[in-house]
């Protein structure tokens, strides 16, 4: 969760920054597909805290912590279960963690794999910096500016409970600061979760050319901010990567890095588990 220089002038006043959004939860109540899905999410809550499965054993460990939907949680299950089964090398990296849930969930689905790796963490641990002009929903988006805080402290405190923090980096700052000098040698599984156009774009910037062929990366934003939209198409036009992207609920997206030989079986492979 990051956002470009501090110095550029906001475009809302301060004032409302962190106020309840309701002018964004009437606009997103007119998409009856967002309707449809938080429906859908909230049956499979319910689903996941009786559920014996290995995925709802985990989710119930972090579900408090987390404001990721249950289809993205899966998402991540299912993608370190592809890569561990495949035995693609190359570290965990989650950029924007908030309360630090959906890397816990990581950790502990690499536990559950019996699968050592370095899981690295970005986040400001200050809440969301502001978006941008860059950014079509401004206006809305500036809304939440500062919130989802999850602080350093908040978020090791939660992996040290879970008994996960040993192979874990936490790194504090904005994307721009810390993901260019940040030394990761290759990248296994990547979820962005940056929310904003410019965060979006310096996690995909510097970090797409580390993730292995084969390697997964899973956008939680990608059809909820239309910043997060811009930049991944951007991004995926001007590499010339055809890949596409698949859903796995209204917001989120994955893809599997080219080279892979089956680009959809992802989903599959986690069933055979």
């Amino acid at each position: 969760m990051s956002h470009e220089s501090a110095q550029m002038r906001p475009l809302v006043s301060s004032e409302r920054r962190g106020q309840h959004p309701w002018r964004e939860i009437l606009h997103r109540a007119r998409d009856p597909r967002l309707v449809a899905d938080t429906a859908l999410r909230t049956l499979m809550q319910a689903w996941n805290l009786v559920s014996p499965s290995d995925f709802a054993l985990l989710y119930r460990q972090v579900r408090t912590e987390t404001m990721c939907s249950v289809a993205r949680l899966r998402g991540l299950h299912r993608a370190l279960g592809y890569v561990v089964t495949r035995g693609i090398a190359g570290d965990v990296v989650e950029c924007g963690c908030a309360r630090g849930g959906s890397a816990a969930l990581m950790a502990l689905t690499l536990r559950q794999l019996g699968s050592r790796r370095k899981l690295w963490l970005f986040d400001t641990f200050e809440g969301l910096p502001a978006p941008s002009s860059q950014d079509p929903d401004f206006a809305l988006a500036d809304l939440f500016t500062g919130t989802c805080v999850g602080t350093l402290g908040e978020v090791r405190g939660l992996f040290d409970r879970l008994n996960v923090a040993e192979d874990v980096t936490f790194v504090k700052g904005l994307f721009q600061e810390t993901l260019p000098v940040t030394p990761i040698p290759r990248i296994a599984v990547l979820h962005i979760d940056g929310d904003w156009y410019e965060s979006v774009k310096v996690c995909l910037d510097s970090l797409y050319d580390k993730v292995v062929p084969g390697g997964v990366i899973q956008l939680d934003d990608y059809g909820y901010w239309e910043g997060a939209r811009k930049a991944v198409d951007e991004f995926l036009e001007i590499r010339g990567i055809h890949t596409p992207l698949q859903r796995l609920d209204y917001s989120g997206r994955f893809l599997i890095k080219p080279e892979s030989t089956e680009q959809g079986s992802i989903k599959s492979a986690s069933k055979a588990q």
